[in-house]
């Protein structure tokens, strides 16, 4: 498993409002990126990623630098969160899974499988797979780690490591029913596309303008660090196709 040489990390959009509407918010416009190719959606490439050194960067609009200052000092939370890739027929496609509504915190949003890193976990792989076990019922022989990405910092003070790998033919999902409404996949073609990532401003009324990003697939709206992480895969393998 390789990990990224370059330490950034991000932050969350605050989405603790009952009011707030994470897609009501205005747009504003993200400078034009260039398309990865179809080989680069591909598992073998994407494996190969991974195994090289390839320097990159986080997308810089959610560096550390956003943090508020009254936060810099507080103490950070550890969590991990798991990226699955899965080939299909059609393609590589990232799976998500829903939270249920009745949860307190980030009620009905769209993440990938994971939670904070409990004392027992050797580590944040360890954390990831347990919670995807936990969460989506998949053990992790099922699962071929490829990687992880920098730390992510979000405004619930966690800072988050992406785990990422690829779920093995056979794999069942068996979601947990008290935290998942939904387990589904979205292709990674589209996912991947800088044309489909919408940059939202967000101005609380405090003096603090915030920004989050979001992509739109069917009836899912997916934003904040999620979006997030997904736009850093794509800026991870963007760099891997300019490396060849």
């Amino acid at each position: 498993m390789s990990r990224s040489p370059v330490a950034s990390s991000a932050v969350q959009v605050p989405s603790a409002a009952a009011a707030f509407d994470p897609e009501a918010q205005p747009v504003i416009p993200l400078p034009g990126a260039p398309g990865l190719q179809s080989s680069t959606l591909g598992l073998d490439f994407i494996r190969d990623t991974f195994a090289r050194s390839i320097p990159w960067q986080v997308d810089p609009r959610f560096g550390r630098s956003d943090l508020l200052p009254a936060d810099a000092g507080k103490v950070l939370r550890p969590a991990a969160v798991f990226m699955p890739l899965v080939q299909r027929p059609s393609g590589v496609h990232l799976l998500f899974t829903r939270r249920s509504a009745h949860l307190n915190e980030h009620a009905g949003q769209i993440c990938f499988p994971g939670g904070r890193i409990e004392p027992q976990d050797h580590d944040a792989v360890a954390a990831a797979l347990r919670e995807t076990r936990e969460e989506i019922g998949v053990q992790a022989e099922y699962i071929h780690l490829l990687g992880q990405h920098p730390d992510y910092i979000t405004r619930t003070r966690f800072t988050m490591t992406p785990v990422i790998g690829e779920l093995r033919p056979g794999f069942a999902v068996h979601p947990d029913a008290g935290e998942v409404a939904e387990v589904f996949e979205v292709p990674l073609s589209v996912l991947l596309d800088p044309q489909r990532h919408r940059l939202h401003r967000l101005d609380p009324g405090d003096g603090q303008v915030l920004h989050y990003l979001s992509i739109t697939w069917h009836s899912y709206f997916i934003w904040g660090a999620t979006a997030a992480l997904v736009r850093n895969f794509y800026r991870h393998l963007l760099a891997a196709q300019e490396d060849q």
